[in-house]
């Protein structure tokens, strides 16, 4: 009869300290939507040509950047894969109101106007820089644009922020104003730039170093970036609690240092935030 007694609670210890790890496991994960849950991925949607945080390798064609490998740790917190769509820029939106795609990460803007039917969990910082060719001897000071022509990505703020500086820097002060310019891109306006098409272009102050590195000799930045805001990752406002599972995977990223790994490795360290948030872009 003891002997049986101790044999049943052998197998009780036994069972309860095999289970013991799975319930850690369970308490420590990070709540998900059911149908995240049970599909094993999030759907994400990026448009690689925004180096240093998404782009292709030129000689293997492979997915590269901060932002991919950022979301790749994200979907290890989570517990499932992630399974990238390549769209253009103006679809993310519309896509994740959709439900098309769960997130998206690209170097978007967390602005007020994109708010609504979005939210935007920020996890880097951004400043808009502008860009001139080296050669440029004319030009060696913001206000040297005055009255020349600036383009910058029509998907973008920069548009309206090269406005307002110019009416802030030019027009208020007797210069005539810079002519934006509205391109299809970034890429798109190195290139109007290189042809001289534009006498300078604007894009976010993260990706001056990598393009600096890539192209040496090429460009010059003009003086400290002009404006100041919050680079998130939009996920509909109807998902609340995907919008917390990836706030709260970003926090663990930070707390174990995979977060300022990844910064170092793509040079972004200027760009860091010291806590993750929702919707304080401006």
């Amino acid at each position: 009869m003891f002997r049986q007694i101790r044999r049943r609670a052998a197998a009780l210890v036994g069972a309860a300290l095999l289970l013991a790890p799975l319930a850690a496991l369970a308490q420590d994960s990070i709540p998900l939507p059911d149908r995240i849950r049970r599909a094993g991925k999030i759907v994400v949607a990026t448009y690689p040509n925004y180096p240093p945080l998404t782009y292709r390798d030129p000689q293997t064609n492979a997915r590269l950047g901060f932002d991919v490998e950022l979301t790749e740790a994200i979907g290890r917190q989570l517990g499932v894969s992630v399974e990238w769509q390549e769209m253009p820029f103006v679809q993310f939106f519309p896509s994740l109101q959709t439900g098309r795609i769960d997130l998206a990460i690209d170097g978007i803007s967390d602005l007020p106007a994109r708010r609504g039917p979005l939210d935007f969990v920020n996890y880097l910082r951004t400043g808009a820089q502008f860009l001139t060719l080296d050669r440029n001897a004319a030009i060696r000071e913001p206000t040297d644009l005055c009255g020349k022509r600036v383009g910058a990505s029509r998907s973008t703020n920069w548009p309206r922020n090269i406005e307002a500086w110019s009416q802030e820097n030019c027009v208020a002060r007797g210069r005539p104003a810079i002519t934006v310019v509205g391109t299809e891109g970034s890429v798109d306006a190195r290139t109007q730039l290189r042809t001289e098409r534009i006498d300078a272009s604007v894009q976010g102050n993260e990706t001056m170093g990598w393009l600096m590195r890539q192209e040496p000799g090429v460009y010059r930045t003009l003086g400290e970036p002009f404006t100041e805001n919050l680079t998130g990752i939009p996920v509909a406002s109807s998902e609340p609690q995907l919008r917390d599972a990836v706030k709260a995977a970003l926090e663990r990223l930070l707390a174990n240092g995979t977060y300022r790994e990844l910064l170092r490795k793509h040079g972004l360290e200027a760009n860091a935030l010291s806590a993750i948030t929702v919707n304080a872009g401006r």
